[in-house]
């Protein structure tokens, strides 16, 4: 079994790292000619934090971003106000806990988020394949067949995950429903400044109206800024050093700061969209070839990259053995999230910056409940539950429960239930916080850090799809790092 995976993105990286730990053979081919340079999408949330940590490559994330800085609001050459994001939320500040260890949101340009994931690809014994563009897909009996202009990649799966103008979901013909806001354009690169002082989101105005303004983003351990202003479709110029260099000047009311070395500039139209399926028979959609919407709220990176988590250890089961129809619950728990996104980012994007409150971005609360993967059969279940986010904790031995989840297995937790053999870790754990369970009772943490079953029964356990699928021949040797 091969895996063809079409776009090196996060998204596509993402799953390219978990595949390759699970010790499935998997391709992953982009048309670019390589790196991209631009900072792009710049915010990891909590929850894609706590995903890299189990790709092993948390430290290099941590090393290669800072916390995410101020807004700082100018008028004129004044500033007006400081306030953190979860100011600018109206939620109160995170802290870090037993249970969430990563709270803030983290920022990371986005060249280096994917440098980090080609590197530990690499280390897992992958490649990406640049200059190899997709022009057209079909599928057969035995597997899917992706067409280049230099031939035909064959795999038995292949997921796309090549950006909001998918070519791989427009060959399959799906459907991508929704609206696109015609009236406004969002203009974003990086660029060079001088006369700012301080690490802020520098938001520039000439009379203090967040409705016309200019914001210029320090980016972590560059010379660059990420400049991002939005505007009427009618109002763009072209796409240049001195369109930049005008607007800064007419949004801002100042004349000494300096903007030069354009390293890339991009104009954002806005959709609100996603598809009606994310399967088509051994194809499967991720990221922004499912669903794309206002960057507003950080999401769109974090979402994808829990895409690929989700589908990642659902591939490897059917790889070990699990039926192809494990695959179907990608999209029954991935397209509830998506649409929530959607929502939550359209609500954010029309607030602008003008208060309301916000919905919380962290995605900590993504849950999986109700879904056909999620099985509590407790008379009384607790505040915890079965599709829920498995949370962090820490043993009376010191160990950390992420660091016994880290790696492509499924981890059985015994509250004071028999120690089974059950193929995976299974560790005996008193009474920890987070868990409100009673004696007696296993909770199964699925490869992706979700809770797959919270139950007395071990045979439930037993027959849970990522433990049943798997044969003792091929347990993966790779454990991350804590």
């Amino acid at each position: 079994m091969t895996v063809l995976i079409v776009g090196a993105g996060p998204t596509g990286l993402t799953l390219a790292c978990d595949l390759a730990r699970h010790g499935v053979p998997c391709r992953i081919v982009d048309r670019a000619d390589g790196v991209f340079v631009g900072s792009r999408a710049k915010g990891l949330q909590p929850r894609a934090l706590e995903v890299f940590h189990d790709l092993g490559v948390l430290d290099r994330i941590l090393a290669g971003g800072e916390p995410f800085p101020k807004f700082r609001l100018y008028q004129g050459d004044s500033p007006v106000w400081e306030r953190t994001v979860e100011e600018m939320l109206g939620v109160p500040e995170p802290a870090v806990t037993a249970t969430v260890p990563y709270p803030k949101t983290w920022l990371i340009p986005q060249w280096r988020t994917e440098e980090i994931l080609r590197d530990r690809f690499a280390e897992l014994g992958g490649r990406v394949e640049w200059n190899t563009e997709i022009i057209g897909v079909t599928q057969d009996s035995d597997g899917v067949i992706a067409h280049t202009v230099d031939g035909d990649i064959r795999a038995e799966y292949l997921v796309a995950a090549d950006g909001g103008r998918s070519t791989v979901r427009k060959a399959l013909g799906v459907g991508f429903v929704g609206e696109t806001l015609e009236a406004e354009r969002t203009l974003i690169g990086d660029v060079r400044a001088d006369g700012l002082d301080g690490r802020y989101c520098h938001i520039l105005t000439r009379a203090g109206n967040v409705g016309e303004r200019f914001s210029l983003w320090n980016l972590p351990d560059s010379e660059h800024y990420q400049f991002v202003a939005s505007m009427p479709a009618d109002e763009v110029g072209a796409l240049d050093l001195e369109t930049v260099r005008r607007l800064c000047r007419e949004r801002s009311g100042r004349n000494d700061i300096r903007l030069y070395d354009l390293r890339w500039i991009s104009l954002y139209r806005v959709n609100v969209r996603m598809v009606d399926r994310y399967r088509v028979g051994r194809v499967f959609l991720s990221g922004d070839a499912a669903h794309v919407h206002s960057s507003a709220g950080g999401q769109g990176l974090n979402t994808g990259v829990q895409d690929a988590y989700n589908l990642g250890w659902k591939l490897a089961a059917v790889y070990s053995g699990a039926g192809d129809e494990l695959l179907d619950t990608y999209a029954a728990e991935r397209m509830p999230v998506a649409a929530n996104v959607l929502g939550l980012t359209t609500r954010m994007h029309r607030q602008d910056f003008r208060g309301g409150g916000a919905p919380a971005i962290h995605q900590l609360d993504n849950t999986y409940r109700g879904g056909p993967l999620a099985v509590d059969d407790r008379a009384e279940p607790g505040t915890l539950r079965a599709g829920d986010r498995a949370p962090d904790g820490v043993l009376p031995s010191g160990t950390r429960l992420f660091d016994i989840f880290s790696g492509p297995h499924a981890t059985v937790l015994a509250f004071g239930a028999p120690i089974g053999d059950f193929g995976v870790p299974t560790i005996a754990v008193p009474e920890t916080e987070g868990y409100d369970v009673a004696p007696g009772t296993y909770v199964l943490v699925r490869p992706d850090g979700y809770i797959g079953a919270i139950t007395a029964s071990a045979e439930v356990v037993r027959r849970y799809p990522a433990i049943s699928s798997r044969e003792p021949r091929r347990t993966p040797a790779y454990r991350s790092e804590p």
